[in-house]
């Protein structure tokens, strides 16, 4: 499990033809940091939050103005939601001490969290599903929805596991919310922000180079959505040796950037006229940059080569702050009732009262944890 994968997400190859869209909910429970939230949830759709909950302002908070339309399908979605997060957040504060008498620790900070989702393939129609637990910044528990068992990879989580591999009935349950449930809610979503996640932002490519010596960086800048192709090929070809491929990184107007370097040292000047870089981006053309020294943006002839480039790294570093604040995301893995809300109850009280849109958090010991 690595900070910020989630965020900072790019699958480099061939096939742009199919998006897949994503729900995911995060939460975050801390200990020992005082000057952050001791729970956070966060709501997520294709990357975009859509929805903030946290231990200090105690309600959810919708973060796009395209989810107004859940409050006008149903008036009781923001109090639900709100509610439900405050079960969570008990039964979260409960869980993270528990871990920590499980890992022998009475001080210090630590970070209890959970990550929940779906995806769904907008082409082939395939869906994947995933629920798991992190403590400290690595994998603590995981639901295998193929065999409907959990997955213990340290010691200290396998009392969980032999609980949590008792309840079948439960255990069903999750399987359909994440391959059925979830999916539908998913779709729901698309169509709220259709104007927003669905649309398609033309990418600026740009080669640039820092000095004669450094490798040509070809820069692809605001384009939406994220999953781009962006590679070098010679005489047709795409080369997977002399080159560097950056991860996509965010702009701060919500579109995103990145850069692959092609390394100069064994390819001739004469040569140049050989290599091309190519981007692709669902709904648009495939866009090609020759290597030509007359497209190149240098940074010993012109200022302001390298402020896009400063930029994203700005941007970067303010989100890596973010996510120091609650929000550790989990690398991309292979979320319930008919009145989805965004958050989901730890509590039995909440969970009878079906407003739950997905299974419960459940508490890490065999003793129900109240709230």
């Amino acid at each position: 499990m690595k900070a910020l994968t989630g965020l900072l997400l790019l699958v480099f190859g061939h096939g742009v033809s199919s998006v897949i869209h994503s729900l995911h909910y995060f939460y975050t429970a801390s200990s020992g940091l005082p000057a952050f939230p001791e729970f956070v949830a966060v709501g997520m759709v294709d990357g975009v939050q859509m929805l903030h909950y946290d231990s200090i302002t105690q309600r959810t908070v919708l973060k796009q103005d395209w989810m107004n339309q859940t409050t006008r399908d149903d008036p009781s979605y923001l109090e639900s939601s709100t509610r439900i997060s405050q079960g969570s957040q008990q039964t979260f504060k409960a869980n993270i001490g528990i871990a920590k008498q499980r890992f022998n620790q009475k001080g210090g900070a630590h970070i209890y969290q959970r990550m929940y989702g779906c995806e769904w393939d907008d082409e082939g129609d395939t869906t994947e599903g995933y629920e798991q637990y992190g403590y400290d910044g690595e994998d603590f528990i995981s639901f295998d929805l193929e065999y409907m068992t959990w997955v213990a990879p340290v010691t200290q989580a396998v009392a969980t596991k032999q609980r949590w591999d008792g309840l079948r009935a439960q255990n069903e349950r999750y399987k359909y919310y994440y391959t059925e449930e979830c999916v539908d809610w998913l779709k729901k979503y698309l169509a709220y922000g259709k104007s927003t996640l669905q649309r398609t932002e033309r990418p600026r490519v740009s080669l640039l180079q820092r000095s004669p010596s450094s490798p040509v960086v070809c820069h692809a800048t605001g384009f939406y959505p994220d999953r781009v192709v962006v590679f070098w090929r010679r005489d047709g070809q795409e080369l997977h040796e002399q080159v560097d491929p950056g991860e996509v990184l965010p702009n701060h107007d919500g579109t995103f950037q990145v850069s692959v370097d092609l390394n100069l040292k064994a390819v001739p000047q004469e040569d140049w006229g050989r290599y091309e870089c190519v981007v692709q981006l669902k709904g648009i053309e495939d866009i090609s940059i020759p290597l030509d020294p007359a497209l190149i943006r240098t940074n010993w002839g012109k200022s302001g080569l390298t402020i896009p480039i400063i930029i994203g790294f700005v941007v970067l570093l303010l989100v890596a702050a973010a996510a120091v604040v609650g929000v550790l995301l989990y690398k991309k893995m292979n979320a319930s009732d008919k009145r989805h809300k965004p958050v989901c109850s730890d509590t039995s009280s909440e969970n009878t009262e079906g407003q739950n849109p997905a299974p419960e958090a459940q508490p890490l010991t065999t003793v129900k944890v109240k709230s």
